[in-house]
């Protein structure tokens, strides 16, 4: 027995030495000029040696047993009472010098509850005692480097519900006085703030005036406890608390995670707002459940899911939707977590059609959100979120939001379900969520009957085909129509908005224009109103060509009521301004509709803009493809026709497009040139010229219909043939050599017919140009070029000085009557090459390959 009690002295004494030495090694290393980081790791090193060395003796109770009389107990409670304040003095010197360095509390705790054996009575006294005497040493400070104290209060608000009183009572006192640090750390924070809208019921936030009882009612008081912590602690450290009160689920004792989940749930419920890094929360949740999903605190971390929501529902569902699709059971249960509570459904329909926004398989970084909280290389989120959408909107809880939402919803999971149907990132038998969660908004929504309408339409099989989706809208817009869906008024008005802000893609304007066209067919009578007008109108010329000629249908299914739209020009203008479109497919739309149109237009708003579109036909005269040529020209005649009354309004731009017409009757297309013959007989009459005889057989000859126009000219005004010999220079370059070889040939006629008003210099520009075509690679135009040249020579010759040139005209003008003879003989044959003229059957042919159905009709 003497032995044990000299051994357990010696034990006790070897502890106090090695206690003092620890002590003196730590404040050497507190004064010298270490970095602040290894200074401190190195203390801490020590500093949890000395822990475990003064924490591993016996009790004091066993100590006092060793005494052989009141003297020795004496001594041995003082050795004893020595070590431990040995220790707490060297954390005190510490914290003395930096309150940084309170974090060596928070190791202390988890040395603590790594083994038993530790006095945890004893432990927690000399962390009370250090952070009362913190909380004295920050008192007038407006600021603490402490950044432990979350983490430190939340091990503290685990032990103040401890089994054993001493210690529950010991965590408690040391939590109020942290939080009396904590409030330094922000000293605009309003103490006495009470809390508004308490969840259960009219309970007021305990307020940190209260200090006398405070300390008591933190170990037996939950929401009191809970209501402290997160009315004192900043954002930051609040954070840590519910981080580190998290961690704590997954502690092998049930009994310390369950008093973490009571804890965190609490917190949450009052201050979810002020957490921060909830996407990490969420994220560590899924990962915990995705290890164990039979996770013994699975409802708790559900729990901690819904009261994040609630406060901050669009981090949640951003981090909910950014997991790889298909969703996991794991990732289902956290959305239905999320979908619980009906308050946040507005917000959490909000985030998800923000979500709906993006293209699934591109990289887009067009929010906040998707920069900070996208994963992947590809942007999956929108399939994610159509997945999600099956489950939110089948919620009994959410069913005012869905209407709330409805037309939103409808034409964003349209559009994904365009997107879904191209997306070639997922495997081809991949469902289709966006279709999925489209059957659950209509059935949600009281359109069953919708919904079994489109299924007996095979409707929803077939949207797995890309190329079905266009008409698969067309469809479900025409069976929301035919039953009269309830929603209409709100899905108008979105639809209307939407069009006026404009989408952010083409792709969401086809599926816009065609939805909102086949609804306002069933609701509303040709012509539509003028608000929806004004978006055909604008349509007409939209960047996507699909666009443009979606809406230059709608427009020409309208002609039966064209004279009773008020604007009816400004509608006729946007078709001209569509002429200029680089699509030859928009452009022969653009034709076929103005033309349907005219046709039905009243003659006095027609008369109005004849000349401005007579003019617009005249450079597709010149068109590059060969339907558009052909029917810009014969509809250049069809409005000659229209506008016989009115020839005289129409001279001039009837001379603007002559030019073309006459060269192009040398195309080798045969529908350019008999559209060409058409107009030019239409001008012919019109202008009671005597030209008709000479187009009406197949086999004309094309020099003696050039001579008979140039001598019809003579009546006109004789400015007209100077510009039509600019026009016909321009021709000179084309790459098409039956245009270059009737452009010689006219330019001729035309000079020889002005040769009276041409200036010397006007001349010289003229020979320069056909000198450049006497080196064509054609034989037969630099033959042509040769007599044209000649001809200039001529005129030039003639010439003495320009004011006497003037004065002859003048005198000359209203007698000149001189008619030009054949110049150039052409063709040797007087007949016309047949290997230039294709057949009519192979031309439509060649039409139906270059143009679209309308081109073949027209």
């Amino acid at each position: 027995m003497t032995s044990l009690k000299e051994s357990t002295t010696n034990s006790l004494l070897d502890t106090f030495s090695e206690l003092l030495c620890h002590q003196s090694m730590i404040l050497a290393m507190n004064s010298s000029f270490v970095d602040p980081l290894l200074q401190f790791e190195s203390q801490l090193g020590i500093i949890e040696s000395s822990f475990k060395m003064a924490f591993s003796i016996p009790s004091l109770d066993k100590v006092k047993m060793m005494g052989k009389n009141d003297e020795d107990i004496e001594d041995l409670e003082n050795l004893y009472q020595s070590i431990l304040n040995i220790y707490e003095d060297t954390i005190l010197i510490l914290v003395s010098k930096d309150l940084y360095k309170l974090q060596i509390l928070k190791e202390m705790t988890k040395w603590m509850n790594e083994d038993n054996l530790y006095l945890q009575e004893g432990v927690m006294v000399i962390i009370s005692r250090v952070l009362i005497f913190a909380s004295r040493k920050v008192r007038g400070l407006t600021s603490v480097d402490a950044p432990c104290l979350g983490i430190l209060a939340a091990e503290l608000s685990l032990l103040c519900s401890h089994k054993d009183s001493l210690i529950a009572q010991q965590a408690s006192l040391g939590l109020y006085h942290l939080l009396c640090i904590a409030k330094c750390q922000n000293a605009a924070i309003v103490i006495t703030t009470t809390m508004k809208n308490f969840r259960h019921g009219s309970h007021n936030f305990m307020t940190f005036s209260e200090r006398d009882s405070l300390p008591n009612t933190l170990h037996q008081d939950k929401v009191k406890l809970t209501q402290s912590v997160g009315q004192i602690l900043l954002p930051s450290l609040l954070t840590d608390f519910v981080w580190s009160l998290l961690k704590k689920l997954s502690e092998p004792d049930y009994t310390t995670a369950s008093e973490a989940a009571a804890i965190l749930n609490l917190t949450l419920e009052y201050y979810a707002q002020k957490v921060t890094m909830v996407s990490k929360i969420v994220d560590s949740i899924y990962k915990q459940l995705c290890e164990n999903s039979s996770h013994i605190m699975k409802q708790a971390m559900l729990r901690v899911i819904t009261l994040l929501t609630c406060a901050s529902p669009r981090k949640v569902i951003f981090q909910l939707m950014d997991y790889p699709v298909p969703a996991d059971n794991t990732l289902k249960l956290m959305w239905e977590a999320a979908g619980s509570e009906a308050s946040v459904a507005p917000y959490v329909l909000k985030t998800i059609l923000l979500i709906l926004k993006g293209k699934p398989g591109e990289m887009e970084e067009t929010t906040l959100e998707k920069r900070q909280f996208s994963l992947d290389a590809t942007n999956m989120m929108p399939v994610a979120a159509s997945q999600a959408l099956c489950i939110f909107l089948s919620v009994s809880s959410y069913k005012k939001a869905v209407a709330q939402f409805f037309p939103q919803l409808l034409m964003a999971l349209m559009l994904q379900l365009f997107y879904s149907s191209q997306l070639r990132v997922l495997p081809g038998d991949s469902p289709l969520y966006a279709r999925d969660a489209l059957r659950v908004l209509l059935n949600c929504s009281g359109l069953q009957d919708v919904d079994t309408a489109l299924q007996k339409k095979n409707c929803w099989n077939q949207f797995s085909q890309a190329l079905y989706h266009h008409h698969g809208v067309y469809l479900i817009a025409k069976t929301l129509s035919d039953c009269n869906f309830p929603q209409f008024p709100e899905t108008l008005y979105y639809l209307y908005k939407m069009s006026v802000e404009g989408p952010r893609r083409s792709e969401d304007s086809i599926i816009t224009i065609i939805f909102l066209t086949e609804i306002l067919n069933n609701f509303f009578k040709d012509p539509f109103p003028e608000e929806f007008l004004v978006l055909f109108r604008n349509w007409v010329n939209d960047s996507n060509p699909e666009v443009s000629k979606l809406s230059l249908q709608k427009i020409a299914n309208m002609s039966p009521v064209i004279n009773e739209i008020e604007n009816s020009c400004s509608l006729l203008i946007s078709i001209l301004d569509a002429f200029l479109s680089k699509e030859k497919t928009v452009v022969i739309r653009a034709l076929l509709t103005l033309r349907r149109l005219l046709s039905r237009l009243d003659k006095m708003t027609y008369s109005s803009l004849c000349t401005r579109i007579a003019s617009s036909y005249c450079p597709l005269m010149d068109h590059s493809n060969r339907g558009i040529r052909s029917m810009a020209i014969r509809h250049f005649g069809e409005l000659l026709r229209d506008m016989s009354q009115y020839t005289w309004m129409l001279n001039h731009t009837v001379l603007g497009g002559l030019v073309p017409l006459i060269l192009f009757l040398e195309d080798k297309e045969i529908i350019v040139v008999k559209a060409c013959k058409y107009t030019l007989e239409i001008c012919a009459s019109q202008l009671k010229w005597s030209t008709s005889y000479l187009l009406k057989d197949e086999n004309y000859n094309f020099e003696l219909v050039v001579l008979n126009i140039c001598n019809n000219l003579l009546a006109f005004h004789e400015s007209f043939i100077t510009d039509l010999i600019s026009d016909t220079l321009g021709f000179l370059r084309s790459s098409q050599a039956y245009l270059r070889r009737g452009a010689v040939i006219l330019i001729g006629y035309l000079a020889k017919l002005g040769e009276h008003l041409l200036l010397r210099e006007e001349i010289a520009v003229m020979l320069e140009v056909i000198d450049r075509v006497l080196r064509d690679e054609d034989p037969v135009i630099r033959e042509l070029a040769e007599i044209t040249r000649n001809i200039f020579k001529e005129i030039a010759h003639k010439m003495t000085s320009s004011s006497i040139k003037q004065s002859f005209r003048r005198l000359f003008k209203f007698i000149y009557t001189k008619r030009l003879k054949p110049l150039y003989n052409w063709p040797k044959d007087q007949t016309r090459e047949s290997t230039e003229i294709k057949d009519e059957k192979s031309d439509k042919e060649g039409l139906t390959e270059d143009n679209d159905e309308d081109t073949e009709k027209e």
